[in-house]
Order: structure tokens, then sequence, then C-alpha cells
């Protein structure tokens, strides 16, 4: 049982908790997910089976979006509704729309951002929230992400509804308390539902009562998406027979390999992921072009 399934995780549990729920219906035994949820978070989850646990690198570190609520006038020590006030509520002199959307601006881009105490980051090999909820002393230094869009849907103070894309690592909690700092009131995010990770999509998602009555029956296969589309976007080249070979045992692949191609290599750029098939159809790995971009290098075989 090997590919993807793109759960709809509902509010309460962890995302590993929704792991465990996996391989308890399916009966797998390699299960696992990329790109955790807070526990209160609903939305597109991603969880592997099999040989898809080995893409972990390349799915957590898509591009996400997210839907939700802020709610302005009071920090929290957690950032988000969990926690505890950290300020005095403001209740009156709230910022306007226009503010509100100016503040958001000015997060948007390529920034340093501070992750909350309450968060998965480790310190000297232990997660930061059990140091916080010890009540001990620590300093989370600032990652660098890109946010390409923090948008403002509808305003109905203290209530705020926002959009937000932005890159793998990125604390949507920081940036609901980021921009309470930035607008003086004080803020913290009430309610959050991712809607994306990468090419996969909250239409697609299926929840766990969705797995658990398909278990058993051959619908099962409809709702995993096979190890060749979990990557949709990287582009697909075709192996000519005698090439096969080279490709299961990791050996690089130069254009004549190609059905097709011949001569002069392909303008391959050193970043660019294909995804690799023999003359059937049939995937066999992922590949990254060599630094001197003469060839491609099997980088994820497939068993």
């Amino acid at each position: 049982m090997d590919g993807l399934l793109v759960v709809d995780k509902p509010s309460g549990c962890t995302s590993h908790d929704v792991v465990l729920r996996v391989r308890r219906l399916l009966g797998a035994r390699r299960v696992g997910h990329c790109g955790a949820l807070d526990p209160d978070a609903t939305g597109v989850l991603l969880i592997t089976l099999g040989q898809a646990t080995r893409f972990f690198p390349y799915l957590s570190g898509e591009d996400k979006t997210y839907e939700g609520l802020i709610r302005l006038g009071y920090a929290t020590d957690t950032y988000d509704a969990s926690g505890h006030p950290t300020s005095k509520e403001k209740t009156t002199g709230l910022p306007s729309a226009a503010e509100i959307e100016t503040g958001m601006r000015g997060l948007e881009g390529e920034i340093l951002q501070v992750p909350p105490a309450y968060s998965a980051k480790k310190l000297g090999g232990r997660p930061a929230y059990k140091l916080a909820r010890a009540r001990k002393q620590f300093v989370l230094e600032p990652v660098r992400v890109v946010v390409s869009a923090f948008v403002l849907r509808n305003s109905s103070p203290p209530f705020i509804e926002f959009e937000a894309r932005c890159s793998a690592g990125t604390y949507i909690r920081s940036l609901a308390h980021d921009l309470g700092e930035k607008l003086g009131c004080g803020a913290h995010l009430h309610s959050l539902r991712r809607t994306s990770v990468g090419p996969h999509k909250l239409a697609q998602a299926v929840s766990l009562g969705d797995i658990e009555k398909a278990v058993g029956g051959a619908r099962i296969s409809e709702l995993i998406i096979p190890l060749e589309n979990l990557l949709p976007g990287a582009p697909a080249v075709v192996l000519s027979p005698a090439a096969v070979t080279r490709a299961k045992n990791g050996a690089p692949l130069f254009p004549e390999h190609l059905t097709g191609r011949s001569g002069d290599p392909p303008a391959w750029s050193e970043t660019t992921l294909f995804r690799v098939f023999d003359p059937s159809g049939r995937f066999l790995a992922l590949a990254r072009p060599s630094t001197d971009g003469n060839s491609l290098r099997p980088v994820l075989r497939v068993r």
C-alpha cells in the first residue's frame, strides 16, 4: 500500500493521532505525515503510506495556504485561543480595516519570524513547548520564511477573517501575534484551516470517516494518490528500454537515455526535480540534474 492520503484533519486531535488512526484502519506499518497541524487546527494533512514516506523531504517543503480568524485586543502565551492572555483585553479603539490591511502587508515577503514558545522547535534536543510548560527561560532564534500573501477577507472587530499563503515552516500563530504587535492592540489566532499543501487541495481531502467506510473494499484504492502523482509539478521524462536498469541502479541518465532525445543536453535547471518513467509508463524514480547539467541523477528510486 504505497501512496498519499489527503486527509481533512478534524479539530481536537494531533497530527500524530491521525497517523495512528490511519495505521489502525488500514493495517499499514509505514505511515507518516508531512507538515503537522496544531490540535485545534483543521484541514489538509498529507498522510504518507509505504514508500510514500520516503517522499517526506519533497512534500513537507511545499508551500501552504490557510484561512482562519484572528482575534484582536489581546495576545496569549501560545499565540492562539488555547493560551492564557498576556495583556489586558482592549475592547475599544481597535484598528480600522485599512490599518489592518497595512499591517498585514508589512508581514508579506521574505521575513524573519520567531516561532511561538509553545511549538515543536527543538532546543538542546527538547521541544520548546516542554520548556515553556516547565517555565524555563529560553530564546528561539528567528527563522527566514516567505509569506506570499497575508490578506484581509473580512473585518468584524474583534475578529478578522484572513487568508495566507506561505512557505513551509511558517507559523500562522506567529503571524497573528506579530500583526497584533504591529497594530499595537495585541492579537492571537482564533481558528485555522489549511486549504492546500502544494498541489494537494482541500477539495480532494477525505475525512477519517471516509477512510473507515472504504476499508475492506476496493474503494480504498480510489482514495490513495499513487506515487507517480505525488509531485505532479515535476516534469516527466521517459527512458529508452536500455536505460531502465541504469535508473534502477541509480546510475546517471544522459540525454541519449531519454526517449526521443539525443545530442546536446536539455537546459536543465540544477534545482529542477524530474519524475522518471520506463517505456510502459511505470514510475521508477525522482531525479535531479547533475551539477554540470549534463545528466540526471536519481535521488529517490521506487522499489
